[in-house]
């Protein structure tokens, strides 16, 4: 198919040109050729975006004058002196720093049990999978209904005679309960990934350890963890981009109060700019966010790239 496809574009060329190319020749450009269109693509609905959000943060953008004045870094340095902005940074690391470890750690878990079995595997993943899939402003209604300050959750505590809590309406509590619904969440992506992982571990990896009189936990921490690693890295990068750019269920179960406690730099930028108007801001503080991934996507690099000895 492909070699008929390059005879067909070889022709082709041979009449728009009047010259034959040499085979190789006409081979590298049928490539080349395939490969601009992907290429426009992503340059259109990706790198051209990008840019233009530079070009708006560095303006005072009005979107009712036609005039867009340049002011250099000014937008950056309002968002710096914001108390709300620089709130919404620390929670987002927040988010980060709780969550991916907790993600990890639960997905890392279920699998582990589920490889273990032998009966009704397929079952228990398309079980802890589903709410993967569901929408997440379901699941997180579903969960600001239960920590209602009279959710089902407040009176089953009341039923065991322990005081009702505030859960959603505290600022201590709050974002650890967004965290732990964007968790509960995300272990069905994070057993697969840790299912998959364990699956190409050899076997004579864990007879040899056996032999030796290794127990559960020295095989899992000698030879079952060096041999996820690479699982690992991608499920904390993946993870790390994911929480950093936490909206939906911010939004959903807390609208980022009470007092800024669960504000993230993505509701931020939604309320600078839908809500506010700011163009400019919101383009700066998306500039920043663009920064903040892009440094984690080449710590990603870095760490994939070096070579683990096992």
């Amino acid at each position: 198919m492909i070699a008929q496809a390059i005879r067909l574009t070889a022709r082709k060329s041979r009449a728009l040109l009047g010259f034959r190319l040499p085979y190789r020749a006409q081979r590298y450009v049928f490539i080349y050729l395939v490969l601009a269109f992907p290429l426009l693509y992503f340059l259109g609905t990706r790198l051209l975006p990008i840019l233009y959000a530079f070009n708006v943060s560095v303006r005072e953008w009005d979107l009712l004058s036609p005039e867009k004045p340049y002011v250099g870094f000014d937008n950056f340095a309002a968002l710096f002196g914001d108390e709300v902005f620089r709130k919404s940074i620390v929670n987002t690391l927040i988010y980060v720093g709780v969550g991916v470890p907790g993600q990890l750690a639960v997905g890392l878990a279920v699998a582990l049990l589920i490889h273990r079995i032998r009966r009704f595997r397929g079952l228990f993943r398309t079980i802890y999978f589903i709410p993967y899939v569901t929408s997440a402003v379901a699941v997180s209604w579903v969960f600001r209904w239960i920590l209602m300050r009279n959710g089902w959750l407040n009176q089953t505590l009341l039923g065991l005679g322990l005081e009702p809590q505030l859960f959603l309406q505290s600022h201590r509590q709050a974002i650890y309960l967004v965290i732990l619904t964007i968790i509960w969440q995300s272990i069905g992506f994070q057993m697969l990934v840790f299912l998959t992982g364990l699956e190409g571990v050899p076997r004579m990896y864990y007879d040899a350890a056996a032999i030796d009189g290794a127990g559960s936990w020295r095989r899992f921490r000698h030879v079952t963890l060096p041999l996820l690693n690479p699982v690992i890295v991608f499920s904390v990068v993946i993870g790390a981009i994911s929480y950093l750019q936490t909206f939906g269920q911010v939004l959903s179960m807390t609208n980022g109060e009470p007092l800024n406690s669960t504000r993230t730099i993505v509701l931020h930028v939604y309320a600078l700019a839908f809500q506010r108007f700011q163009m400019g801001s919101a383009a700066a503080a998306t500039v920043i966010l663009f920064v903040m991934i892009l440094a984690l996507t080449l710590l990603q690099f870095k760490l994939v790239g070096r070579k683990v000895e096992y």
